[in-house]
């Protein structure tokens, strides 16, 4: 008697485990310029692993930061497939991409774009509850003391440095314990101590909650120690 194939275990999530977290299959990105449309992105097939981290390098204008936000959602691909924890983006609508992002994907940006209005805590705890969690506030004040800003949860942004600024986004992207963390330049704004302590966070928090992560950077050392580097150059794989 034949037996059936066992479904793919799935992950609290509802996405199917063990395969890729990405998959792009020729993606192409073209934005209209003054002269005419200008390919930035240009026949990107790759995958990514549960769990690996992966550095984009290249040099400026390569298109890094514009395949990072492709494969955020943030950023529609001009033809070729998209697919992220088995989910098609190019076939979802912008308020199916918000929920599909919520609690499964988190961003922190070179620019740590903080409510100013809005303490640490707050900062943290906001997007936790717009998410419906009943311990937003504990989460928040438990990621922030993870990142050493235990004494600042009543700050607001204009009250501490750059370095405790991106603690605070870095707090914010981890307390959903999303999937996947995606980083645009996260340590750009700061200066090299800072900059190498904040690394040292992502790492760790990508090590505590297992996420993939996919970060843009400049920096050699950085690149070395994620799993992978994939290398663009003219908007293309190198």
């Amino acid at each position: 008697m034949s037996q059936r194939a066992a479904a793919p275990v799935r992950d609290p999530r509802g996405d199917a485990a063990g395969e890729p977290v990405f998959e792009l299959k020729d993606v192409a990105l073209s934005l209209q310029g003054n002269a005419g449309p200008v390919d930035i992105l240009r026949g990107i097939t790759l995958q990514v692993a549960p769990g690996e981290s992966v550095a984009l390098t290249g040099p400026s204008g390569s298109g890094k930061s514009s395949l990072l936000m492709v494969m955020g959602g943030l950023e529609r691909a001009s033809s070729g497939r998209v697919q992220a924890l088995g989910h098609d983006l190019s076939a979802l609508h912008e308020d199916a991409l918000a929920r599909f992002r919520r609690g499964r994907m988190s961003i922190v940006f070179q620019s740590f774009h903080l409510i100013p209005t809005m303490t640490a805590l707050e900062n943290v705890a906001t997007p936790l509850e717009l998410a419906g969690a009943r311990d937003a506030f504990a989460r928040a004040e438990a990621e922030l003391q993870a990142v050493g800003l235990g004494h600042r949860l009543g700050h607001y942004p204009s009250q501490m440095s750059g370095g405790e600024q991106q603690r605070v986004a870095l707090a914010r992207a981890s307390a959903p314990r999303p999937a996947i963390l995606l980083a645009d330049e996260p340590t750009g704004n700061l200066d090299s101590a800072n900059g190498a302590a904040i690394m040292d966070l992502l790492f760790g928090l990508r090590d505590r909650h297992g996420a993939t992560l996919v970060l843009v950077t400049h920096d050699p050392a950085l690149a070395a120690r994620c799993d992978r580097g994939i290398a663009l150059a003219d908007g293309r794989l190198a």
